[in-house]
């Protein structure tokens, strides 16, 4: 009987490493961003399904200022996973502003869009982006990732904001409002489909809400900017009044890490996400864009992890 108990006492120290003690043995810090935006219920999601299905891994989402305080983090490797925007985490790769050294940033997954919005309204006379010359247009907030595309788009299409418009810096929600009072003929707005102040935009009785398509400055904005956009459609019906599609500039919104993290890990990280895609779409609707097939078409700008590379190029898709 003492023989039996005494090697019972020692058995848990002769199971093999595979067992779940052992399987835990990585912690996984993901920056995400503040409380009230996409990101921290992205990340959020993310570390509860790595902490529950990864064989070795467990995580936790931590608050942060966004995507460049998530780019040091990682590049001081005080995070090991980050939700950045793609041209934060081109600046960072590239070492320029913000930024004063090149950050070893990777790629692990383009997460989803954010769509580029150009808002006016029927009888505005304005048809596509040319036609905003002469016109009262917010570029959204100052320094927003809003006014930085909305000015990219504009001189790609030949348009001087300050000098070839009334130009006002404002918020979606008072955009909206101008417009409805005439106070703006048209306005810019980069973020999720649908936007709720466009939506109700789009039901004001009077009111016909118009977008404009701009695909076409994707090529001139690559070209000067670096592979940072690409082109992306707003769906038909997406809002009220809208009959056909609308072809626009999209940015992706990244999941990176740093270039030292081991392949396993990374490849697992992605294993786990992809296969568990639906539970982390209950945690934020935008995570319903999440594709092998947006890797394999430049959604990252930055080079993709080699643990990535190795999980699409097994699902069939190559990383160029």
């Amino acid at each position: 009987m003492k023989r039996s108990l005494i090697l019972l006492g020692i058995l848990p120290f002769l199971l093999p490493v595979s067992s779940a003690w052992s399987q835990k043995s990585v912690r996984l810090s993901i920056a995400t961003g503040s409380v009230g935006g996409v990101y921290y219920p992205l990340g959020r999601g993310l570390a509860d399904i790595l902490s529950k299905h990864s064989p070795f891994a467990e995580a936790t989402p931590e608050v942060t200022r966004g995507s460049v305080d998530n780019c040091r983090l990682i590049g001081t490797k005080k995070a090991d996973l980050a939700l950045i925007t793609a041209e934060t985490g081109w600046n960072a790769y590239q070492g320029k502003a913000p930024f004063k050294d090149r950050v070893p940033v990777r790629a692990l997954a383009a997460l989803y869009p954010d769509h580029l919005h150009i808002v006016t309204a029927e009888g505005k006379g304005i048809d596509k982006v040319t036609d905003l010359r002469g016109k009262r247009v917010s570029t959204g907030a100052h320094s927003s990732g809003t006014e930085v595309m909305a000015v990219r788009v504009l001189d790609a299409s030949g348009l001087n904001p300050d000098r070839d418009m009334k130009r006002d810096r404002v918020l979606p929600a008072e955009s909206a409002r101008a417009l409805k009072d005439g106070k703006l003929d048209a306005f810019f707005w980069l973020g999720g489909i649908p936007t709720a102040a466009i939506v109700d935009l789009g039901i004001a009785p009077g009111m016909t809400l118009k977008l404009i398509s701009h695909a076409d400055a994707v090529s001139k904005m690559r070209a000067k900017y670096g592979p940072l956009y690409v082109k992306g459609t707003i769906p038909s019906k997406t809002y009220p009044g809208q009959e056909e599609d609308v072809a626009i500039a999209v940015v992706w919104n990244l999941l990176v890490c740093h270039q030292d993290m081991k392949e396993n890990v990374a490849y697992d990280v992605l294993k786990t996400i992809f296969d568990r895609k639906q539970e982390l779409a209950v945690f934020h609707g935008d995570a319903r864009y999440l594709a092998l097939e947006t890797q394999a078409s430049g959604g990252s700008p930055i080079p993709y992890h080699p643990g990535a590379v190795k999980y699409y190029t097994e699902k069939g898709f190559t990383i160029k």
